[in-house]
């Protein structure tokens, strides 16, 4: 799906929210970066409490449970949105 961003997952070593969120987006072939916030001071006060948190840049898309109902719907809305040319719908 090449009209789909290149998103960032916010996530935590030992995270099992996290593991099915990466899982999720695996399977319906979404790309994203990882990106462990352990350790990193701006990155825990913004997403710690959160984790896992799906970003487009500085836009948070989802963050919690990321279940594949979820992902999905979200994968619809974003490519619609590239479609239009339109970030937010």
């Amino acid at each position: 799906m090449s009209d789909l961003p290149t998103l960032t997952l916010y996530t935590r070593a030992g995270c099992h929210l996290c593991e099915q969120a990466e899982a999720g987006l695996q399977a319906l072939a979404y790309r994203y970066t990882p990106v462990d916030v352990s350790g990193n001071a701006e990155l825990e006060a913004w997403y710690g409490h959160d984790v896992p948190v799906l970003a487009l840049g500085e836009r948070v898309l989802l963050k919690g449970v990321l279940g594949r109902g979820r992902l999905s719907n979200l994968k619809v809305q974003l490519l619609r949105e590239a479609r239009a040319g339109t970030p937010g719908g």
